[in-house]
């Protein structure tokens, strides 16, 4: 730990242990923490149905509303405060007065902390300065939150706490929550594609005999009853294509796998994945499809056919950009041309200018793609499909019919990183 993260841990620890005493008086006086509240409003809502009501038809309304959410920040101001209420749609404003909600319970709600879940009812206002509020007639406890949000979440720059801690990133940054939303309506539009087109959903399994599908180190398992060794998966690709064998034509499969390798925000030891497979197709087939589902979800999801990420443009309304490897290796090599990729010794020394391993390396293919990684890939931002690979990197892929070391497979590629890798089956 650094001191100023020693700091913030001392500091969140004391906060806790204060907390933990509050607890532990509200117990000892008796306290029951309620139940049986029934929220009947959202925040949200109640901002956009009261958008552009005026105040004097609000205090004519005299609307009684109930909400359920964490006290996020709080504003005291002797016999009457502020405070914000964030429940699962969004936030709204709370006017909290000694003579509304009675002595004690003001007194109690003076000792209440950020984050605890309390229960509001009263009725709807907007404040002298137009902020739609809720004038509230009880406020009551629902349940204490016994850590308070470390300070560091507030400069939103620790990633690694973020993501070992989504409940903090979820509370503390609304967008988190549009994109959990976000991906579960991706999820429908995927499933709704597939299914408008024949394709069936399945579920294979996740324990396997022997570890296939990809080349990727797996975790292991036993189990007991057959006293033998299992492993996660690595890919669903084995079964799926048994399906195709057992005569359903198309299939998908929505699921996790499992890969015990390396870990960063782009790596996951559990990810999921969606692999598909179409008999009587091949990987221009499969181009095509992949191309319109990207086109339909961005344009469902975003109204629009371009989409912001890492502050750069990527334009879905065009058509997606097909090269082979060596095409996409001389666009961004100018140093190299195309007689160059045949040439064993002048592309090895080109690729130790690069600072590549391959000094033990001699095959001519894993060249070209130690090159393709190292200097193309992040290059490439607007959807990119790359194919014609060799054969020596593409196992399971069948051969192309007027080259032998070359396989019919591509990969997509988006914003700089790999999205899908397709070909078609070796038959």
């Amino acid at each position: 730990m650094t001191t100023h993260d020693q700091q913030d841990h001392h500091h969140s620890s004391d906060q806790t242990a204060v907390r933990r005493e509050k607890l532990e008086a509200l117990k000892s006086e008796g306290y029951q923490f309620p139940n049986h509240f029934r929220p009947t409003e959202l925040a949200q809502d109640l901002q956009l149905m009261h958008k552009s009501t005026s105040t004097e038809d609000l205090a004519s309304l005299h609307q009684t509303v109930a909400l359920s959410g964490r006290m996020m920040t709080r504003r005291l101001m002797g016999k009457a405060s502020f405070f914000n209420l964030q429940d699962t749609s969004g936030t709204i404003q709370i006017y909290a007065r000694s003579n509304d909600i009675g002595i004690d319970v003001y007194q109690a709600f003076k000792t209440h902390d950020i984050g605890d879940i309390l229960f509001v009812k009263g009725y709807i206002f907007r404040t002298k300065m137009g902020e739609l509020s809720v004038h509230a007639t009880e406020v009551i406890l629902v349940t204490k939150s016994l850590h308070p949000f470390p300070d560091k979440f507030h400069g939103l720059h620790d990633s690694e706490l973020r993501y070992r801690q989504r409940y903090l990133d979820l509370l503390v940054i609304p967008s988190v929550k549009e994109t959990f939303q976000t991906r579960a309506k991706v999820m429908r539009l995927i499933r709704q594609f597939f299914d408008d087109r024949q394709y069936t959903e399945v579920e294979t399994p996740m324990m396997h005999a022997i570890p296939g599908g990809a080349v990727a180190k797996p975790f292991v398992t036993h189990h007991n009853a057959l006293d033998m060794p299992l492993y996660l998966r690595v890919a669903p690709e084995l079964y799926l294509k048994r399906l195709i064998v057992g005569g359903m034509e198309r299939v998908y499969e929505i699921n996790r796998c499992f890969r015990n390798e390396g870990l960063s925000t782009r790596h996951n030891p559990e990810f999921t994945t969606i692999e598909f497979y179409q008999a009587y197709a091949d990987y221009r087939d499969l181009m095509d499809l992949t191309e319109s589902l990207l086109k339909i979800l961005v344009q469902s999801v975003k109204n629009e056919l371009q989409l912001t990420f890492k502050e750069q443009t990527i334009d879905f309304s065009k058509p997606f950009v097909r090269m082979t490897l060596n095409e996409a290796i001389l666009a961004h090599n100018p140093a190299l041309d195309a007689s160059m990729l045949k040439d064993q010794p002048a592309l090895k020394a080109y690729a130790l200018s690069l600072d590549l391993n391959i000094e033990d390396e001699d095959d001519l293919d894993l060249i070209r793609v130690e090159i393709f990684e190292k200097t193309v890939e992040k290059q490439l931002i607007q959807p990119t499909f790359i194919d014609t690979y060799p054969t020596i990197v593409s196992p399971l892929s069948r051969l192309n019919s007027d080259n032998p070391n070359e396989v019919d497979r591509f990969e997509l590629f988006i914003g700089g990183m790999e999205i899908a890798n397709a070909f078609s089956e070796l038959n």
